[in-house]
């Protein structure tokens, strides 16, 4: 099975909820939410696409650099380059239903481990999704983080507890979910956590807590504040609010801010390799995949997912060579070889 096989069987399988176009910038797709798109008329998700489109990296080839570093440790769990697999939930009503999210959860926890990465596993109305995940890394004896949506403090913190006990590497909210129409569609009542609801959620817990959904600085601090181990720069695909920024004009100012005192994650756009270097030269460690992980899923199921993430590193790989950037880990300095428009 390779790419192309995958992006075929996906666009027969997934019933016009997405046609793979062959620029993923969510046009086609807009305002279908539930569904594959971005909320309103598409534009914060388009913005994500476009934003990372005009970051631009400059070609060298007068280096040494002929055997680039891509493995990395987030949580001190080795990967074998800097991506991750962004919680994603609702089979049914997203993405068409060609696989439950079991199947799903089975799917990117299971391919995650094959290509030497790790998946987040999602929440959503149906609390028969979450339950899928954490049955997931179970099975892979831990090895998955578990994202629950701004529920009421208790209810999120009930959720840490089933994910403890399921091994979790991590934990966290997705807080830009707190306007997610999915969840008032299933009558679940979400919204906005102040610093301490922050707090009393992260001293629950002993394990590294994430905060995704994180777009300004000022934000960023409050994360820091409260003891959060990781943030996620994101604005949940464009899928909540029209008309916000993309994480890529925002996340090299987070970076420089917080990126010294909290692991400082990116996502959104991602569709092949060379986005994965942009994002470290703007100044994340690593990123989430979202939307091409969904393509691996139903159109090759665990291998697919294999495939996609192997696909993603041997381009970023060949980025890196193409760009002298040597190691992710010195992913600092990559900032010589990013321009933006």
């Amino acid at each position: 099975m390779d790419i192309k096989d995958i992006k075929k069987n996906a666009k027969e399988r997934m019933k016009e909820f997405c046609i793979l176009c062959p620029e993923c910038n969510g046009r086609w797709c807009a305002g279908k939410v539930p569904g594959m798109g971005g909320a309103g008329n598409g534009g914060s998700f388009n913005r994500t696409y476009e934003k990372l489109k005009e970051v631009k990296v400059a070609m060298r080839t007068l280096h040494n650099v002929s055997d680039p570093k891509l493995s990395c440790s987030i949580f001190g769990e080795d990967l074998s380059f800097p991506a991750m697999i962004a919680p994603i939930t609702g089979t049914k009503f997203n993405m068409g239903g060609y696989v439950n999210d079991v199947e799903y959860s089975n799917d990117v926890v299971l391919g995650a481990l094959d290509a030497g990465t790790i998946a987040m596993v999602g929440d959503t109305g149906d609390p028969n999704c979450f339950a899928a995940g954490i049955d997931a890394i179970k099975k892979a004896n831990g090895k998955g983080i578990a994202i629950i949506k701004p529920r009421e403090n208790s209810e999120i913190i009930k959720r840490i507890k089933i994910a403890e006990e399921a091994g979790a590497v991590a934990v966290g909210v997705d807080v830009d979910g707190a306007g997610l129409i999915t969840m008032k569609l299933f009558n679940q009542p979400v919204g906005p956590k102040s610093l301490n609801d922050l707090k009393e959620i992260i001293s629950s817990t002993t394990l590294p807590f994430i905060v995704k959904g994180i777009l300004t600085v000022d934000e960023a601090k409050l994360c820091v504040q409260a003891g959060a181990a990781a943030i996620v720069v994101s604005n949940h695909g464009g899928r909540c609010l029209n008309e916000t920024f993309a994480p890529a004009e925002v996340l090299k100012e987070i970076a420089t801010a917080v990126g010294d005192e909290i692991i400082v994650l990116a996502d959104g756009g991602v569709r092949e390799g060379v986005d994965i270097l942009k994002y470290l030269a703007l100044g994340a460690k690593a990123v989430l995949i979202g939307r091409p992980i969904i393509w691996g899923s139903i159109g090759g199921r665990q291998e697919g997912v294999k495939v996609v993430l192997e696909t993603l590193k041997s381009q970023l790989y060949q980025s890196m060579i193409l760009t002298g950037a040597e190691d992710v880990k010195n992913y600092k300095n990559f900032s010589c070889i990013l321009y933006t428009k």
